[in-house]
């Protein structure tokens, strides 16, 4: 565990502390630093695992998953959060399956010239996510319309706003408290 804000152990919870990590668990058994962080109030872990699990883990999202976590590891890239960016990053070039277009895509974000691994609707809803992200007072309904022009729908415009706002909050959670991965198992797809 670290951070520079106390956390709680497993060990000296109780109450509704015990409950908020028994509930932030992952498939592993543990609990994230990013959710742990939030053990001094367990309202919070609360409010911030139902939208962690609302916006990349819901059955009705429509966007793959793989790009999904694409997304959010280029906010994070944007954002310079190592924490997120280890986790989601891990969960991207999982999905991609393919060694080289996931080195590709890396190369190609890390060097913010998403053009040089997309195009299409994906292109541009990675253009979004840096504006968003860099530039949130610069947004104008243009912005949208050439999202519907490169074929994405509203609820796809919707969905990837709330993952790019999503991971914009998290990162300066983590970056804010001084989160690290020590401790957590890097990865949901990492081998238990």
């Amino acid at each position: 565990m670290s951070a520079w804000i106390e956390m709680i152990s497993d060990q000296d919870a109780d109450g509704d502390v015990r409950d908020a990590l028994a509930d932030a668990r992952t498939p592993h058994g543990t609990v994230d630093n990013v959710l742990r962080v939030h053990s001094l109030r367990p309202n919070t872990m609360r409010g911030h695992m139902a939208l962690y699990r609302s916006v990349l883990h819901d059955e009705s999202n429509t966007i793959p998953t793989w790009f999904q976590e694409t997304i959010g590891s280029y906010v994070s890239m944007i954002n310079d959060c190592p924490y997120s960016l280890a986790n989601h990053w891990a969960n991207a070039a999982h999905l991609i399956d393919d060694p080289e277009r996931a080195a590709a895509v890396e190369t190609a974000l890390r060097a913010r010239r998403p053009q040089d691994a997309f195009d299409g609707a994906e292109l541009a809803l990675l253009r979004y996510a840096e504006k968003l992200t860099v530039s949130p007072d610069k947004m104008e309904e243009t912005d949208i319309a050439q999202l519907r022009e490169s074929g994405v729908n509203d609820g796809e415009i919707l969905e990837s706003n709330q993952i790019i706002c999503y991971f914009n909050y998290v990162n300066r959670s983590i970056n804010g408290l001084g989160v690290t991965t020590e401790g957590d198992v890097v990865g949901y797809y990492a081998d238990a």
